[in-house]
């Protein structure tokens, strides 16, 4: 009778031990789907930014003859955001891509008559509002990396993540040189 017992024992250990295994590991696999679907709501705004490039840069061609360099450097961002593989490289060709609209907006404020354009203010409206988006979207979808990445670093967690190859995601950063002051010159012509 003793024995039985025992058993019982070892197997209610044993269950409780696979159940608090699999209550674990769903919600790693929970968290692991929010930043997918985090990423999938971004993804869906720089679509909407990438879709609404080219109508600015036609717009901005007509006033800025003297400024290609600037175009080129946006259309060349847009391009790596095309051809970027995997998180690190997705991540790098956005910010790159923002970098560059930030380029261009600081160079439009040397051509009144663009900024008068009708069609540019709608545009740069448009992808102003995709940008204030697309930075809300960023902090959910930095929240739910750091929530996750914290999970597969949390005892028992860890021994769960490592079991089944669950891997740190990446957080989406600046780079360190968009951390410097702006240098603003007023100067007349």
């Amino acid at each position: 009778m003793g024995g039985f017992i025992t058993l019982g024992i070892f197997v209610a250990i044993f269950l409780a031990l696979i159940i608090y295994i699999v209550i674990i590991y769903n919600g790693l696999v929970a968290l692991k789907n929010n930043i997918e679907k985090n990423w999938s709501n971004i993804d869906v705004l720089l679509k909407q930014r990438y879709d609404e490039l080219p109508k600015l840069i036609k717009v901005c061609e007509g006033y800025m003859q003297h400024e290609q360099k600037t175009l080129e450097a946006v259309v060349k961002a847009r391009s790596m955001v095309n051809s970027a593989r995997g998180d690190e490289q997705k991540l790098q060709a956005q910010s790159m891509l923002t970098d560059t609209l930030k380029s261009l907006f600081m160079v439009v404020e040397r051509y009144p008559d663009l900024k008068a354009d009708s069609g540019f203010r709608q545009l740069s409206n448009r992808i102003s509002e995709i940008e204030d988006q697309i930075a809300d979207r960023r902090e959910l979808y930095n929240a739910s990396v750091t929530i996750y990445n914290t999970r597969l670093e949390q005892f028992p967690d860890v021994i769960i993540a490592k079991g089944f190859n669950f891997d740190k995601r990446t957080l989406w950063t600046i780079d360190p040189a968009h951390r410097q002051d702006v240098e603003v010159n007023f100067q007349h012509g």
